[in-house]
């Protein structure tokens, strides 16, 4: 039963991870291929990585994290993967504390995730990263 829990908050850390980088990737207003070409990975695995389908490897996600431009642990610590003191630094890594709550819930789909987090920024101004 102990597995079962484990690999379901596993899965659930997946979904957050992909949910997230699929978030970033929009917001930077990257198309899945200009992604892959950024990153040399394809897209049908950063697809696959989106939807929570594959863990990606250190240096995929690295890959990742810089086209995006953004720090490594920044990624890893707002899709919940790192707890401590990089989870919570919320402020230097540009992320509001709503929008780190949503995209780490495992009750909500990515779509959801997607809806929520658009109408959530809808409401409030950009915030600026100096």
């Amino acid at each position: 039963m102990m597995s079962r829990v484990s690999d379901e908050a596993w899965k659930a850390q997946l979904e957050a991870l992909g949910a997230l980088v699929r978030a970033q990737r929009l917001a930077a207003d990257l198309s899945l291929r200009e992604l892959s070409a950024r990153t040399h990975v394809s897209n049908a695995y950063l697809s696959q990585i989106e939807r929570g389908l594959h863990e990606p490897s250190l240096s995929v996600l690295r890959a990742i994290a810089a086209a995006l431009g953004m720090p490594l642990e920044a990624l890893l610590a707002r899709a919940g993967v790192l707890e401590g003191e990089a989870a919570d630094d919320h402020a230097s890594s540009g992320l509001r504390e709503t929008e780190a709550a949503i995209l780490r819930d495992p009750e909500l789909s990515e779509a959801h995730r997607t809806a929520l987090l658009s109408v959530y920024r809808s409401f409030v101004p950009p915030r600026r990263i100096s």
